[in-house]
């Protein structure tokens, strides 16, 4: 679904880190957590960019993004009062289910998925902790957001400038084991994550990151090695007879969000 949404708050949360919040009353209504929208200012001079929706309430839709190329320059030029483009929801989002202990990681821009699922456990009366990775402490925005949800936040960086100095999967690792993992960032991070969740024998539901052409799964270009028993493996193409029993998925149409351990990547 194509919505034709207003601008109502932008904000600079860092240098190059953007913040955008937008009136899509229908949007907010069906949107679940994890899920993304494609978004593309009404000028049309750049493609639309997938972007995981990070705030969805009171008819308000909002959007963290770094600013890296044309089109997210474009989406930051915009201001209070002008228009854009959003489709969606899109994707499979995370299945919230009844873990009364749960561990979100989050590496970079890929905090701007996981509020809604913290928000949904924080809410069912879960533990929940944020382990937040940035390059630098200037990097680790809406950390404070998150702690005054009720999220207890572990923040690590590149640098050392905030929290543990190194990789936030070491500080996951290091932590007593919860029930249940959450993850979006890039896939070193993702990978490690899952490795993390593997010898700790705790289920984790990883969100990819990629660049789509189209969002909707037409272009089968962003495919990711799936096992072909799992629920997600796409029906197209038939399965050959005793063929590999890895198939590619697309992570903008069956994901983003995969169990770990059904990826074969």
């Amino acid at each position: 679904m194509v919505h034709h949404a207003r601008v109502t708050d932008r904000q600079d949360l860092a240098p190059e880190i953007v913040l955008l919040g937008f009136d899509a009353p229908e949007l907010v209504r069906v949107t679940k957590p994890g899920q993304f929208v494609m978004t593309v200012p009404r000028n049309g001079e750049t493609a639309a960019t997938a972007l995981g929706v990070y705030e969805a309430q009171s008819g308000r839709a909002s959007l963290i993004f770094f600013v890296v190329g044309k089109r997210t320059r474009e989406l930051a030029n915009l201001r209070v009062g002008d228009h854009l483009d959003v489709v969606g929801p899109l994707g499979n989002g995370f299945t919230i289910g009844p873990e009364r202990d749960v561990a979100i990681v989050a590496g970079g821009v890929g905090i701007a998925s996981v509020l809604l699922p913290a928000r949904a456990y924080l809410r069912l009366g879960a533990r929940v902790r944020l382990f937040y990775g940035a390059r630098s402490a200037a990097l680790l925005v809406e950390r404070e957001r998150f702690a005054r949800e009720g999220c207890e936040v572990l923040v690590a960086t590149d640098d050392g400038s905030d929290g543990h100095r190194g990789f936030v999967t070491d500080l996951l690792a290091r932590e007593s084991p919860a029930e249940t993992i959450l993850a979006c960032g890039p896939s070193p991070m993702l990978r490690a994550v899952a490795r993390v969740a593997g010898e700790c024998n705790v289920p984790a539901q990883l969100s990819l990151e990629e660049t789509f052409a189209c969002g909707v799964g037409g272009c089968w270009g962003c495919v990711v090695p799936l096992a072909r028993a799992s629920a997600q493996a796409p029906s197209f193409p038939p399965a050959a007879e005793n063929g590999s029993d890895v198939v590619n998925a697309r992570i903008c149409k069956e994901g983003p969000v995969f169990l770990a351990s059904e990826l074969r990547w």
